[in-house]
């Protein structure tokens, strides 16, 4: 089994945000500490501000979401996929870009934590 934790501001956004926007399943939910999400065999762990996972390290560090590691989500019709987002306000990091193995592009979750939506 593997999983993939994101630190984020807000649980029950950050479920929505999956699940309407990529068809994650809702596994478990722990109030607003942590919700588990699934897609396939990628399980997604999404940690709230009030989660074990939250609390600041020995020197002070504060894990915080929004970085660059990224899940990578394969798509189909990816310019049709990043028109409806955009339309529904998902914020992007940068536009499509192609290269040799596909497309890509980045978008955020509610959180400011990084996606990268791709297609081969």
């Amino acid at each position: 089994m593997a999983a993939m934790r994101y630190i984020v501001r807000d649980v029950s956004a950050s479920v929505a945000f999956y699940s309407e926007n990529f068809g994650f399943e809702l596994r478990q939910q722990f109030g607003p500490a942590m919700a588990i999400v699934a897609k396939g065999d990628l399980t997604l762990w999404l940690a709230g501000p009030v989660s074990s996972a939250a609390q600041a390290m020995p020197d002070g560090r504060k894990p915080e979401s929004g970085g660059w590691n990224r899940i990578v989500l394969e798509v189909k019709g990816l310019p049709a996929l990043v028109e409806r987002l955009r339309a529904s306000g998902v914020k992007f990091r940068n536009e499509i870009v192609t290269g040799p193995g596909g497309s890509q592009i980045l978008c955020e979750d509610p959180s400011g934590n990084c996606l990268e939506l791709f297609e081969g």
